[in-house]
């Protein structure tokens, strides 16, 4: 049989379950196959774990499928209870558009939109436009409540209260299936494995319905050796909007990865072979920094540019290897009147602080320092003999640098 970039997918580690593995392989191989991953605008960024699916339908339009990027315009308007404890927040029209549009600019960094090359479609098309009573009587109709209520992404709502608006989800999504088949000749669903209930339901829909053959395959979640979800930080999510995660943070968060995370993430979040991907993975002890730093560039680099990624490169080398330039760095501009004011209270007014309590507690415990010295006292003031040639460089925790220039 002819090579099949299913298992492109597999080696790397990106697939979790498939509907029928045979028929999805040899299908990847022998035809080009249209196939969609859904994105609900829930923020106006896409963030890391978003990341991860638009790798898997870069690699899918390479190997020459033809990718459809659905944006929840409908769905968006229910919110998806997969993964939750509690109900999402009610977005407006409004928050849907703008965020939708976000979205589409964010993916033409790793998605080719030329000509029949892919597609960016909003379900808000079709989904606001049905009729209640149609829809239960041909979709309703072909999904029993027993197992819908058996599907993980239901059953971990059960305690909390599963909203009548969030049990619609599952049809919702389904129906997405059976009109993208319609539509565009879609065959296949791909999306995190969270989604697995989804997405079968969208295949037996669209096979009862048309009697046609469709698939669904679902890709690993982005997690860290512990089993936790990866790209948490303080601050929330890791969004790839550089206004909302700054390049220099997005950069050095690969950069700090748990050494047993390494190969994982070359794997699954850059185009690097896979020969190579297993060299650098096996690097131990120092020597696994140099694969960190391939990784945070070229996860940059892909996020963000070669321009950003060489920026916060540099800015890092500054840091840690006394080389490369600080200007990248996260910078707070002093004014003349924060000459012998608190540190605290400017940390806390150029963002490296929630709060004054936050910045109190971190002191306590020794983990803020001003050009190296360990700051001691929660009240103590900036002057200029803190400044060198108008800088000075502020340590936060062990990883995290700010630059203040006046």
């Amino acid at each position: 049989m002819t090579s099949s970039i299913f298992d492109v997918l597999k080696e790397r580690g990106y697939i979790a379950q498939c509907t029928n593995e045979e028929e999805v392989r040899g299908m990847l191989a022998n035809e080009k196959v249209t196939f969609y991953v859904g994105f609900d605008p829930t923020a106006d960024s896409l963030h890391v774990g978003h990341f991860l699916g638009l790798m898997v339908m870069a690699h899918m339009q390479r190997a020459g499928h033809r990718p459809i990027c659905l944006v929840g315009g409908g769905t968006g308007t229910v919110g998806d209870p997969s993964g939750r404890t509690d109900m999402r927040k009610m977005l407006t029209d409004a928050d849907i558009e703008h965020n939708c549009n976000r979205f589409k600019e964010q993916m033409a960094r790793f998605i080719d939109f030329g000509e029949d090359k892919a597609l960016v479609v909003n379900n808000g098309d079709w989904l606001r436009k049905l009729n209640y009573i149609e829809l239960l009587r041909d979709v309703g109709a072909h999904f029993t409540v027993n197992r819908m209520l058996a599907a993980e992404c239901y059953k971990n709502r059960m305690e909390k209260g599963l909203t009548f608006l969030e049990f619609n989800y599952m049809i919702m999504q389904s129906y997405d299936f059976l009109e993208l088949h319609r539509r565009y000749g879609l065959k296949l669903e791909m999306g995190g494995d969270d989604q697995w209930s989804n997405i079968i339901g969208g295949v037996e829909l669209t096979r009862r319905k048309t009697g046609d053959a469709v698939y669904g395959l679902t890709f690993t979640l982005l997690t860290k050796s512990d089993g936790q979800k990866m790209g948490k930080t303080a601050g929330g999510a890791l969004w790839l909007d550089k206004e909302k995660t700054p390049v220099y943070d997005f950069y050095q968060y690969w950069r700090n990865v748990d050494d047993a995370d390494v190969e994982k993430c070359l794997a699954l979040l850059t185009f690097l072979p896979m020969e190579e991907v297993h060299r650098l993975g096996s690097l131990q002890d120092a020597a696994i920094n140099e694969a960190k730093k391939i990784l945070a560039y070229e996860v940059t680099r892909l996020v963000h540019g070669q321009e950003e990624a060489d920026k916060a490169q540099s800015a890092a080398e500054a840091v840690f290897g006394g080389a490369g330039s600080s200007e990248n760095m996260p910078t707070i501009q002093l004014a003349d009147g924060d000459m012998g004011s608190r540190l605290l209270d400017i940390l806390v007014a150029g963002g490296v602080f929630a709060s004054k309590g936050e910045g109190r507690r971190l002191i306590q415990q020794n983990g803020l320092s001003l050009n190296d010295a360990k700051v001691t006292d929660p009240d103590c003031l900036l002057t200029e003999e803190n400044l060198t040639d108008g800088e000075a460089l502020v340590k936060k925790g062990k990883k995290k640098f700010y630059r203040l220039v006046k």
